[in-house]
């Protein structure tokens, strides 16, 4: 049962991978692979966590072993010395599991849905001309630049997810070919991903190891930004020195013409709430301590009352389209539904122990803390990499001194490499996965054409922060 978990995680990986080739949409191949998944582990449990459901509770806890933490940590809160009550144990076990990933991807998904809605309310309402009308060169060379300097700081001060977000909006505005699209979409991955690796808010790796104390904000900044910005570089310059030509504008939008042009009050109102929005997540969780979705849902109602009074007076056509009641219908659900399946399965992983018996054999095998990060970093744009982070937390205590110790060697490079690591493989980010889903890119065609150049740009911020540790 054990093995037979990896076996479907990787057919329904290769099915992802394969979605334009079998011609089945991603979303329901990911849907179904979190819930079979989900099921093997249900059935299978006594197998799958070594234990033996013949055993009470209290046996189980008293012989030791190789048992899971968070199995034990269950047990030791529903004891019991009646052995039939064991596998009714260990089946709540899977459920309680289920339950507590469930809440952490719901937390990404509504993240997602917010900051979704609030991009597409700032389009209804063509704000983003106010900052694609000052980008007048069409030289592609000279607007990958413009766009990945955005999105690199954009994604320190937001996070790379909704950075995605609101730079895949740029590129429909700006670029109107599809293979133009994908190209800019997959070099701006690389920098929405390189610009959160650096900073505490910026992507959920670095977010966990700053508030689990493994790091301050002050010194992940100054270690990891420099690693960050030559994970930029490197493919950027290849692009500079390959890439030639100019981009077309996208065509008018005709939804957009029919409703007519909004005034440029309103266009400048939703375009400054909705960007003012995006940027008081990370405040309004410094502050209130509560998960960012909360942030962006607050910023989400706020717009929405902003929009329904500005237009109560209007035509039902316009008031419907430029409020989130319109809105929200060009939301992209198969997306969302492909991050549930997709987290939901890596989530499974990271309950039947696949992921920490991963991170104990590269401690066992590896050893080197350069090489295992480096390894944790690859690993990353496979298997999602919070539970991988999530893992290495668990297996090395915050020591006084040394490489484990509070802004160490080991936490700061874990921090780049799980932040950077992701944008080998288009569903290995949040970003990525964003991106794909909205500019509907090619799991292959990202392979061939942005995975060799992401690759390149890990291991060049990765070779200098070795130098310089």
């Amino acid at each position: 049962m054990f093995i037979l978990m990896i076996v479907v995680f990787v057919l329904g990986y290769a099915a992802i991978a394969m979605e334009h080739t079998i011609r089945v949409d991603k979303a329901a191949t990911a849907l179904l692979t979190g819930v079979i998944t989900w099921t093997i582990l249900v059935f299978g449990v006594s197998e799958i966590l070594n234990v033996d459901a013949g055993m009470s509770v209290n046996a189980i806890l008293d012989q030791g072993g190789e048992i899971l933490k968070n199995l034990r940590h269950f047990l030791f809160e529903n004891p019991s010395d009646d052995p039939l009550e064991t596998p009714s144990i260990l089946n709540h076990f899977v459920v309680h599991e289920l339950r507590h990933h469930l809440i952490e991807i719901s937390e990404i998904l509504f993240f997602l849905l917010g900051a979704m809605t609030i991009v597409e309310l700032i389009d209804a309402h063509e704000g983003f001309s106010v900052i694609t009308k000052r980008i007048h060169t069409r030289d592609k060379v000279k607007l990958m630049w413009i766009l990945c300097v955005i999105a690199f700081f954009f994604s320190a001060a937001l996070d790379n997810l909704t950075t995605a977000i609101v730079m895949a909006a740029f590129i429909k505005k700006l670029i109107g070919e599809i293979k133009n699209q994908w190209l800019f979409g997959g070099i701006i991955i690389i920098a929405a991903n390189a610009g959160g690796a650096w900073s505490p808010i910026g992507d959920v790796t670095t977010i966990m190891l700053w508030i689990s104390g493994q790091v301050t904000a002050y010194n992940i900044i100054v270690s990891v930004f420099t690693p960050s910005v030559i994970c930029l570089l490197a493919p950027l310059l290849v692009i500079t020195f390959t890439m030639k030509g100019v981009v077309n504008p996208p065509e008018d939008d005709i939804d957009g013409d029919h409703l007519g042009e909004p005034r440029k009050v309103e266009k400048n109102i939703v375009f400054i709430l909705g960007v003012a929005s995006l940027l008081f997540v990370p405040i309004f969780k410094t502050v209130t301590h509560l998960p960012p979705f909360m942030g962006i849902l607050f910023g989400l109602g706020f717009l929405w009352l902003v929009t329904e009074i500005m237009h109560r007076d209007k035509g039902r056509d316009e008031k419907v389209n430029r409020t989130v009641v319109g809105v929200i219908r060009k939301i992209d659900v198969p997306s969302v539904l492909f991050f549930l399946g997709i987290l939901a399965a890596v989530g499974s992983l990271q309950s039947a122990g696949h992921l920490s018996y991963l991170a104990e054999f590269l401690d066992e095998q590896v050893g080197n803390i350069f090489v295992i990060n480096l390894i944790i970093g690859v690993l990353s744009s496979i298997v999602d990499n919070v539970p991988l982070v999530a893992a290495a937390q668990g297996m090395y205590e915050i020591a006084p001194s040394g490489p484990y110790m509070v802004d160490g060697t080991f936490w700061k490079f874990l921090a780049y490499c799980s932040g950077t690591g992701g944008s080998c493989l288009i569903i290995g980010s949040a970003a990525g996965v964003a991106m794909m889903g909205i500019l509907r890119i090619d799991f292959f065609w990202y392979l061939k054409k942005i995975s060799l150049l992401a690759f390149i740009g890990y291991i060049a911020g990765a070779l200098f922060f070795i130098l310089v540790n």
